[in-house]
């Protein structure tokens, strides 16, 4: 039986969402959770990668269940949550079709950027919003948000992993890139078919900084579509605090 759990999780405390050596990851967790649930070891496979720092409130992850096991999807769920940190929630967990896989079946995702303008940041935001106490023009955000709609070679708006080759695919199409307002500044929102590595990151940064005045909206388009980076400087990178992935749609 395949499974599809629906995680939420606080990155703050993990080195991201995949696993890696030291073993503090969202992944490494929970494969080690499912492990004394079920009495071998499991591989889990993500929709994808959150970086260190970066939040979810709907992460999707499939595993196949082994066939000596004879609990219904039902009751995965309270005996994962009793072996999680409190810091890692399954939200949810059914039955999916055979041929279901968390990442090549999704159609599209949801992330949100929270930015805080507030003048001193509370200390129970540390964590969950970039700061920017430096008021934003937002007129200027909205037309650089914009600009990232539609299909566009993003290959200057990632960073590189350092596996990249000549046949990398840097095309993703953006079907919502804007913001709204909040009681302390803005909630970003970016749905996707895709997004490579600290797009969103990279995204947010440069739109900040075009409604900060440190960047035109010319400079911000000429970004997208320029298949030739090289010695291109990077756009800012903003901090992972304020991103969450919202959502994950099939």
């Amino acid at each position: 039986m395949r499974l599809k759990l629906t995680i939420a999780y606080d990155g703050r405390p993990f080195a991201g969402y995949a696993t890696q050596p030291n073993g503090n990851t969202v992944q490494d967790r929970l494969e080690a959770a499912l492990a004394e649930v079920v009495k071998e070891p499991i591989r889990v496979h993500h929709a994808g990668r959150t970086d260190a720092g970066v939040h979810a409130l709907g992460q999707v992850v499939h595993f196949d269940a082994p066939e000596t096991s004879s609990m219904n999807p039902f009751n995965y769920l309270p005996a994962l949550n009793s072996k999680l940190p409190p810091t890692i929630r399954v939200m949810d967990c059914e039955e999916a079709a055979p041929d279901f896989h968390a990442r090549f079946s999704a159609k599209e995702k949801t992330y949100q950027y929270r930015l805080s303008l507030a003048p001193v940041l509370p200390p129970l935001d540390a964590g969950l919003a970039w700061h920017l106490p430096r008021q934003l023009d937002p007129v200027t955000l909205e037309e650089a948000l914009a600009l990232y709609l539609g299909e566009h070679d993003f290959r200057n708006l990632c960073a590189k992993r350092g596996n990249e080759t000549a046949d990398t695919d840097y095309c993703r199409t953006i079907s919502r890139s804007d913001f709204e307002t909040t009681p302390d500044g803005y909630l970003l929102t970016f749905v996707g078919n895709g997004f490579l590595y600290k797009m969103v990151r990279m995204l947010t940064g440069t739109a900040v900084q075009a409604s900060q005045g440190r960047l035109r909206l010319d400079e911000v388009s000429d970004l997208l579509d320029d298949t030739n980076s090289e010695g291109r400087k990077p756009p800012l990178c903003a901090p992972a605090d304020g991103l969450t992935l919202l959502q994950v749609s099939y």
